[in-house]
């Protein structure tokens, strides 16, 4: 084999090579720091304690894998799926979250950069400390659980933005139509007549003088039991400020392959 053959199977065949080197290090000893593991297939995986520090996890599959107390600092974990793993006291400062899936994910005790999930889907994750998820990323939740009529959750996730971001007036729009779709209209009379305030005070006076008649009508109806789904929430909204744009996201979140 010539000189220059040789050479290209060795450019050829060496990441290979590394990359199974960086696995069976990683499984034997939990200790593989800058591991190269993209698209590795680690599912169920017992990673407990593992020192993970700027490893390349690109895409990989640790889906149910156990990964608590993993040191995961700057790791690239872009579009990796860690649906329904274990991750409690795990350390992921630094580390790159881009549709990364930690839906389901037990994050409890957890350690993130401030508003490290913006681009992350973490719906139903579990232990998910303040600070963690930004405004946007709050409210677009709520908005995708309005859209699969799940008005309770919808509320509860639009209550989470309130509270990091309480001079946004779409939030509280949204809680109030919320509300209003499960029969809670003087609660979304309330939350109306705030958004109304903050346009208000920002010197959108049509806004303002729609969420008011709003408002007005949702104190009009009796609060009652209303069943899920079958409230006034969408019947409130009507002019300026429709209600196909008060449940519209707030900003794009990531767009990643999702798995099922």
């Amino acid at each position: 084999m010539s000189a220059r053959v040789l050479l290209l199977a060795l450019l050829l065949w060496s990441p290979l090579t590394a990359r199974a080197d960086d696995l069976i290090l990683l499984l034997q000893s939990r200790q593989c720091p800058g591991c190269r593991l993209a698209d590795a297939d680690l599912v169920h995986a017992d990673l407990r304690d593992a020192e993970l520090q700027k490893a390349q996890l690109q895409r990989a599959n640790l889906g149910q894998a156990r990964l608590d107390g993993a040191d995961l600092r700057q790791a690239n974990l872009s579009f990796t799926n860690l649906r329904g793993a274990s991750l409690r006291g795990a350390d992921l400062r630094g580390s790159r979250l881009y549709g990364t899936d930690l839906r389901q994910a037990d994050l409890s005790g957890a350690q993130f950069d401030e508003g490290a999930l913006q681009e992350v889907h973490w719906q139903g994750a579990r232990g998910i400390s303040s600070g963690v998820r930004s405004h946007a990323a709050l409210h677009n939740a709520g908005v995708a659980a309005a859209e699969q009529g799940q008005w309770p959750q919808a509320e509860h996730l639009f209550s989470e933005a309130i509270a990091a971001n309480p001079q946004e007036p779409l939030s509280w729009v949204a809680r109030g139509l919320s509300r209003g779709e499960q029969g809670k209209t003087e609660a979304a009379s309330r939350d109306l007549a705030q958004a109304g305030r903050i346009f208000q005070e920002r010197g959108d006076n049509a806004k303002a003088t729609q969420l008011a008649e709003a408002s007005r009508k949702a104190s009009a109806q009796i609060d009652g039991n209303t069943p899920e789904g079958n409230g006034v929430g969408s019947t409130l909204l009507s002019g300026l400020l429709s209600t196909a744009q008060a449940l519209a996201p707030i900003a794009l979140q990531a767009l990643s392959p999702m798995l099922p």
